[in-house]
């Protein structure tokens, strides 16, 4: 596979998480966004913030590597590290639960835009060189799970929606 299929495929992987986020989001309704229980006193709205803000991590670091810039610090306070998500997450609700649903929605959403952008600022072999990123681990940016953070809560909002 050449560097530009992999770029292909990487963006096809962004834009159908977006569809599926859409469908989600879609599936909860304006009428339940701010209700708890998908993630137990967590509304849906707290529940899209959150992933908004791990994606808006990942965004910064590509942004940064596209223009030749080391990755930039982790956003939260580094006193709680980054060992721990419990803290992190905690921290990041607090940032984030008094904004207003539509700006929360929004954002959700056009962070896949921006790491579709931020993706196209790399150069070629950075999507499949797996020693690229030190973020990654030793996997290359077009074999990333980019999904895997909705893959692990939306089980639950089902679960939650089904229960309605």
């Amino acid at each position: 596979m050449t560097d530009d299929d992999a770029r292909a495929r990487l963006m096809a992987h962004i834009r159908d998480g977006q569809q599926r986020w859409r469908r989600l989001v879609a599936d909860v309704g304006d009428d339940r966004m701010e209700q708890p229980g998908p993630m137990g006193e967590w509304t849906f709205k707290d529940l899209a913030a959150h992933l908004t803000a791990w994606r808006r991590r990942t965004v910064l670091r590509l942004e940064a590597a596209g223009r030749g810039e080391p990755a930039p610090p982790n956003p939260w306070p580094a006193e709680l590290g980054d060992e721990e998500d419990d803290p992190i997450n905690a921290w990041m609700h607090e940032q984030s639960r008094d904004r207003p649903l539509p700006e929360v929605l929004a954002e959700a959403d056009s962070v896949y835009d921006h790491f579709a952008a931020a993706v196209e600022t790399l150069p070629p072999d950075a999507v499949t060189d797996p020693n690229r990123f030190d973020w990654m681990e030793g996997v290359a940016l077009a074999d990333g799970d980019f999904t895997g953070h909705l893959d692990e809560h939306e089980p639950d909002v089902r679960r939650w929606l089904a229960s309605r």
